[in-house]
């Protein structure tokens, strides 16, 4: 049988066949590219689309146009790009290699490729003048830090204005409150936001709403959001203010009344931190947006200066070098814990913070606010940048003011009393919520809610921030206060009266004395002469009260309130 290479396989092979010479075929060539004639118009072109690219980007990303900020750079750049990308096409570029493009770029895009050039040299140098290797004691002044007495100068919290609510709480009470509403609930959502802040004198979180969907903003986006929500971290009250006026201006709208772009066009040159939405004691929601200013070099040492307050229903917009006392969140959390690390780690210099660490300290890995007078104050722990278990102490910061006091506190950080709560709990499985630092007895207390496996409340945790092996519970924050300051005072850490904030004391003679069993423990219900009310005591805490009967004098300390039956603390027989 003949074989023929032609056919080898199925494949076919060109010129491999018997006797059949080889034909190369012709290449194919290239067209040449057609350059615009007029000079004029190809710039104009290029200047054209430059700018339409330019707008586009400008109006999704938002760059500030301002020299310390990495997004304008990078915004320069693509310009520069853009132009000349559009010069290559435009004037029918047939170079070959390097040297081609180099001699093009250098005729028909000087002016983009040395505004390109000069950038990059401006961020190179101002990245090297701000670098914390040659600046570390600048970095190490951004925050003014002031030795504190803890117990002389915050205040001991009244059992009930102790926020009892975390954020994820606050969450599911806001969405739960939404539910409920017929009117609302298809057609709004609860924002993540939830800002803590002083709102007539009382704990609370706002959060604002969200239209539901795309369709849903077209057919609401007139009227705005209708309302915005008040969670009481104390009594877990959750109230929908409904707006007479809707806000039309939000962190999640669209086009010209999303609130980035509607700062960005009111204050182009501007750095803004994150925005928060307060409201005035006269309840009218605003965002504050904090403006951020670079200390160090170009890009480096980042603080806050003035901010600009945007009426979230009307969209004014007024920038103040010193805002009002009503607001509370001027500064963020994690701003001044940046600015602790760099004093921490660098306020003996860059060496040591790499060898001997020298007193150097760094934050725990979380924070909390706590109310202090009218203000929000953010709290985290100090601990050596060994990374322990123990905190050398912890730094209270005024959100409003930036005033920094530390206290010197050796403890446990809030992990380990986390920890210390659960385990105290564990054959419950509860867990227990990041916790708040307060003044309880005069001891830096902290004190955690702790919840089962559905994220319910269920009884509340005191642990001892010195010596966190002191660990009370409660099934109410009365009881838990009470049995705190008890075990304070069995531990020695109290001597003298316990001061139990938020009560009253009771003296008279047992007109009548019941008892009951309620989960699984007796309380008795005592009756003084003369009084329709009754104190409810627990015998597990207060035995004495076993063997009370009529006509006995008696001293007894209660929190106060309206019902007809109050929470006891203390029992004395006279």
């Amino acid at each position: 049988m003949p074989f023929s290479g032609s056919d080898f396989g199925g494949f076919q092979f060109e010129g491999f066949n018997s006797g059949a010479p080889s034909q190369a075929k012709p290449a194919k060539q290239k067209k040449p590219r057609r350059a615009v004639k007029s000079p004029f118009t190809r710039v104009m072109i290029n200047l054209v689309v430059t700018l339409a690219v330019g707008f586009v980007y400008f109006y999704m990303n938002l760059p500030p146009i301002n020299l310390q900020s990495p997004e304008f750079h990078t915004f320069a750049l693509l310009l520069c790009i853009v132009y000349c990308g559009c010069a290559v096409l435009t004037s029918g570029f047939q170079g070959q290699g390097a040297k081609g493009y180099f001699h093009f770029l250098k005729k028909q895009c000087l002016i983009p490729v040395a505004v390109a050039v000069i950038l990059l040299v401006i961020a190179v140098v101002g990245s090297l003048a701000g670098s914390v290797i040659f600046r570390a004691k600048s970095y190490a002044q951004l925050l003014t830090i002031e030795p504190g007495d803890f117990a002389a100068e915050v205040d001991e919290i009244s059992y009930d204005q102790i926020p009892m609510l975390d954020r994820q709480s606050a969450e599911r009470l806001g969405d739960r409150k939404l539910g409920e509403l017929s009117d609302m609930v298809s057609q709004f959502e609860v924002a993540d936001d939830y800002t803590q802040i002083n709102y007539r004198g009382r704990p609370v979180r706002i959060a604002t709403l969200l239209y539901g969907d795309i369709i849903k903003w077209f057919t609401n986006r007139s009227d705005g959001l209708p309302a915005y929500l008040v969670i009481d971290m104390v009594t877990q009250n959750v109230e929908l203010v409904r707006l007479s006026e809707g806000i039309k201006y939000t962190t999640a709208e669209h086009f010209g009344r999303n609130l980035y772009r509607h700062l960005r066009f009111h204050y182009p040159t501007y750095l803004f931190d994150q925005p928060v939405m307060e409201v005035d004691e006269e309840g009218t929601p605003y965002w504050i947006c904090p403006r951020l200013v670079k200390t160090i070099g170009l890009f480096g040492g980042t603080d806050v200066e003035g901010a600009v307050l945007v009426n979230a229903i009307t969209g004014e917009c007024e920038y103040l070098e010193e805002v009002p006392a009503w607001v509370d969140n001027f500064y963020s959390a994690d701003l001044i814990i940046q600015q602790y690390d760099y004093y921490g780690m660098y306020h003996n210099g860059f060496l040591n913070s790499l060898f001997g660490q020298r007193d150097v300290t760094i934050t725990t890995d979380d924070y909390n606010y706590i109310a202090m007078g009218d203000d929000v104050c953010a709290y985290t722990g100090i601990t050596s940048a060994g990374g322990d278990q123990s905190n050398i102490g912890f730094i209270l910061t005024n959100l409003r003011t930036k005033e920094t006091k530390f206290y010197s506190c050796a403890g446990a950080t809030e992990y380990s009393a986390m920890d210390s709560a659960m385990g105290e709990l564990q054959h419950l499985r509860y867990t227990a919520t990041f916790p708040l630092l307060l003044n309880v007895g005069g001891q830096p207390t902290y004190f955690m809610a702790m919840k089962d496996v559905s994220q319910l409340v269920k009884k509340y945790a005191m642990v001892n921030v010195q010596q966190y092996q002191v660990v009370a519970t409660g099934d109410t924050v009365a009881e838990c206060e009470q049995n705190y300051l008890a075990m304070l005072g069995q531990n020695g850490i109290l001597d003298g009266n316990i001061n139990l904030s938020g009560t009253e004391t009771v003296e008279g003679t047992i007109a009548d004395i019941r008892s009951a069993v309620l989960d699984g423990n007796s309380y008795y219900f005592i009756r003084l002469i003369g009084s329709d009310v009754y104190y409810s005591i627990s015998a597990v805490e207060q035995p004495l009260a076993v063997i009370l009967s009529n006509g006995d004098q008696v001293s007894i300390t209660y929190h106060p309130g309206e019902s007809g039956i109050l929470n006891s603390v203390t029992l004395e027989k006279r």
